[in-house]
């Protein structure tokens, strides 16, 4: 009899492969910690775990088990119930605790109080201030533990041609670069960009970028009175369900590598670009293919640790997926759904009585096809043609009158888009 199988997440499958190369001597311990932001004694534990429970060590025991210590569902709407009386309203965690024990006789530590009243949106969690900024630290052990990524606005073809973008990605343990030019920069351009990266590495631990709006959504007072937290980015969401992490850079010194990277590039690549007279996008990036190539030859530096941190990339169909535009759309009655000014009809094998009224997921991937997926099924959808509307149709025989607009829609809209693709909005 076999082993059995194990159901793992992607965290917990990426924690094992760095417990084996600690096993099979690859990585030391400290930097595995480093990796998996534990520390050196977790490790050991984990690695004295594996030898006598296998990979099942990286699954936590009590998954699954609802905790002997977690407070009764009604005890809490109790609590809450009357911390939610007008006399209540600015209570802080610590003082509603004492308020519990005494008016309601319920015994709770203030962090319990604080997540009750946060998720009941009687409190904020105010953001913790950065109390030292533009620190030096050590470059990352591995290759693909830290990856820098911006974007650069240059006149790169200088006279010869339209303005270009070079979106680069450096990697920090070891100076490797990659990059794209891109004729805007847009968030469809660089999940385009992403996925050459992901295709010839692999999944890295952590991108670290700026606080664009393609990466960051700038907070709304509203959302901040709601106390609800804002939408992730379309690129920041595929991210996440990569098992990507993402760091935010506070100052263009932090992310201080990639722009003197920048630097660089603006005075040699261009010219490598004026000797070979690239002239528009495909030849620039022909000539960018070649100037990494020599880039990484003779400017990388040898990683502390030659271990590869790139995870493989995984199902390619979970991949697309991820790098697409994503939103919610509600199922109308008809089992059709609307989605950037068109209609899509779901199979009629696949309708379900349940199926109305639900917010499903629908993609829209780089290669331009619009899928639906729902509890984890795809759904085959068929766009619906439009009929003409009636008042767009001339009747035979009749003229159309010069004063009045009876023909049609008027001639200043045509070219006139009214559903703009966001994927192809600028930052």
């Amino acid at each position: 009899m076999g082993e059995d199988k194990l159901e793992m997440d992607r965290s917990q499958r990426d924690r094992l492969k760095v417990l084996h190369e600690v096993r099979q001597g690859k990585l030391k311990q400290a930097e595995a910690a480093g990796q998996l932001k534990l520390s050196t004694r977790q490790i050991r534990r984990l690695i004295n775990k594996m030898d006598q429970v296998g990979d099942r060590a990286v699954i936590h025991g009590l998954t699954g088990r609802r905790s002997k210590r977690r407070t009764d569902d009604e005890e809490v709407k109790r609590c809450v119930d009357a911390l939610s009386k007008p006399q209540c309203h600015d209570f802080g965690p610590t003082f509603a605790a004492e308020y519990l024990q005494k008016a309601v006789d319920v015994r709770v530590g203030r962090d319990t109080v604080r997540k009750w009243m946060v998720t009941a949106g009687m409190w904020k969690v105010k953001p913790r201030k950065v109390k030292t900024v533009h620190c030096w630290r050590e470059r990352r052990s591995c290759c693909g533990e830290l990856v820098q990524w911006d974007t650069s606005v240059h006149a790169w073809l200088e006279e010869r041609g339209a303005r270009l973008y070079l979106i680069a990605m450096i990697d920090d343990a070891t100076n490797r670069l990659f990059g794209r030019f891109v004729e805007h920069d847009s968030a469809e351009e660089n999940m385009r960009t992403l996925q050459a990266y992901l295709e010839r590495y692999g999944r890295p631990l952590e991108f670290y970028t700026d606080k664009a709006g393609m990466f960051e959504v700038a907070p709304k007072r509203v959302a901040d009175r709601d106390g609800e937290p804002m939408p992730p980015t379309q690129i920041t969401r595929a991210l996440t369900e990569l098992g990507i992490g993402r760091i935010s850079a506070h100052s263009p010194q932090a992310k201080g590598r990639i722009e003197r990277c920048f630097g660089t590039l603006q005075d040699r690549l261009v010219k490598h670009l004026r000797l070979a007279e690239a002239r528009n996008l495909a030849q620039a990036n022909v000539v960018l293919e070649a100037f990494l190539q020599d880039w990484n030859q003779n400017f990388t530096v040898t990683a502390a640790n030659a271990t590869d941190a790139h995870r493989p990339l995984g199902d390619r169909r979970d991949v697309d997926a991820a790098l697409s535009y994503v939103v919610r759309r509600r199922v109308e009655n008809n089992f059709t759904i609307q989605f950037l000014g068109k209609r899509y009809q779901i199979a009629k094998h696949q309708a379900q009585a349940g199926l109305r009224g639900e917010n499903i997921r629908v993609e829209q991937r780089l290669n331009g096809n619009v899928v639906a997926r729902h509890q984890g099924q795809y759904l085959d959808l068929q766009r619906c043609e439009n009929p003409e509307p009636a008042h767009s149709r001339n009747h035979p025989g009749r003229p159309v009158r010069k004063d009045h607009n009876r023909g049609g829609r008027s001639s200043w809209m045509q070219g006139f888009s009214v559903a703009r693709d966001p994927l192809t909005s600028t930052a």
